[in-house]
């Protein structure tokens, strides 16, 4: 695409866009459409299509020939179900978060990216029946005013990656505004804040950023935004009412990461104060070992890939627990000092872990369970 081209570098790549009949109307496709002029625009079942012209590509067998189907668009009726917990496993401590399922895969080209390994091919999908999407949510937040949810669209793609061109976040950020026993966590690695002039009511809606040290972020992140930028639109939301969430996840080691990771905490501090952050979550690069073959073939510089791993309870690839503590441990600290603590909590850990590095586990919390904590610290009053 040209250089004159609005769209942010990670979208400019989009070539076509295949639209299944059924949503070919739909409100999101007309934007769609609107959005992304001069692109190839195809209206077309994808399993009657031949298969030179099909958008799947396996992912595992050809990593190069995958990323080239980032270049495809498809807004597909979507027929699954839409709200669903995270995909998380009974062997560890999981935060309870639900998703509002809304696509899948990213064009930001991270190097640890899981979605690498989690899908079969890059094509970037959006659900574009969103009339069901709201129908199916309206059910289950209405079925019971007095229940709580902590949900969020970044589990499967980025949330606002696509924002530009398919405005899926304002259209959420609207409806959740109904819902007093929702909050919406829009996760990502963009500085994308084009949606927030339609939030209504800031205690519904939680931002979140992917945190990790600078030479993560410029060396592994592709076309992510700089930490400065979404730092920046995290102040700028702060400044609106709302309070943001940030998560270190994954948290790699490489020689330095105690200065790198030591220089993002003190920018964040630099950007927020305590009262704007909900949450902070702590994770350690894992993976499925069938990921670290897709990133040898697309990332050979990765080498956090071969640092000392060991097969988890979840038959994931982890850094033995000593390595990981000794980093949790490290950044906890920090963050404790610039006033965060009841904030923190780790994604897929151990009572062990929670232990070494908190010195509490997570039936020590008020509520005794990790989902209840998490959504207390959802619903506090931002005002308050």
């Amino acid at each position: 695409m040209s250089r004159d081209d609005p769209l942010p570098p990670y979208l400019q790549d989009i070539e076509a866009v295949l639209v299944d009949p059924e949503v070919a109307d739909s409100r999101l496709a007309l934007r769609v459409r609107e959005r992304l002029p001069g692109r190839e625009w195809r209206v077309a079942d994808p399993d009657t299509l031949p298969a030179d012209q099909h958008p799947r590509i396996q992912a595992h067998h050809d990593p190069e020939m995958a990323q080239d189907q980032e270049t495809i668009l498809y807004l597909k009726h979507y027929k699954g179900s839409f709200l669903r917990f995270c995909p998380g496993t009974r062997q560890y401590r999981c935060c309870g978060y639900r998703i509002a399922h809304v696509g899948e895969n990213c064009p930001i080209g991270c190097a640890y990216c899981i979605l690498q390994a989690y899908f079969q091919d890059r094509v970037l999908k959006v659900w574009a029946n969103q009339n069901d999407l709201f129908s199916e949510l309206e059910k289950a937040f209405s079925a019971d005013a007095s229940m709580r949810y902590r949900i969020g669209t970044g589990e499967f793609t980025d949330s606002l990656v696509l924002e530009p061109i398919t405005g899926y976040a304002r259209d959420l950020v609207a409806f959740v505004s109904r819902f007093p026993n929702v909050r919406l966590e829009l996760k990502s690695k963009t500085a994308d804040i084009s949606w927030l002039d339609a939030v209504h009511k800031p205690e519904t809606i939680l931002p979140a950023w992917s945190m990790n040290a600078p030479l993560i972020v410029d060396t592994f992140e592709g076309m992510a935004a700089s930490l400065e930028e979404r730092l920046a639109s995290a102040k700028a939301c702060a400044k609106q009412g709302l309070r943001v969430c940030l998560h270190f996840d994954p948290i790699i080691r490489f020689q330095g990461w105690q200065h790198g990771y030591a220089e993002t905490i003190d920018m964040i501090f630099d950007h927020l104060r305590p009262e704007h952050i909900a949450y902070v979550s702590l994770g350690s690069f894992r993976f499925m070992p069938e990921l670290k073959g897709v990133i040898q073939a697309r990332h050979p510089k990765a080498a956090f890939i071969y640092e000392e791993f060991v097969t988890g309870l979840d038959n994931k690839q982890r850094l033995v627990r000593p390595l990981r503590v000794e980093q949790f441990r490290f950044i906890a600290d920090k963050l404790r000092q610039g006033g965060l603590d009841q904030e923190l909590y780790f994604c897929m850990e151990s009572d062990q872990v929670w232990n070494a590095v908190l010195g509490r586990t997570v039936g020590d919390l008020p509520t005794k369970a990790l989902d209840t904590h998490l959504l207390d610290l959802a619903f506090q009053d931002p005002t308050a």
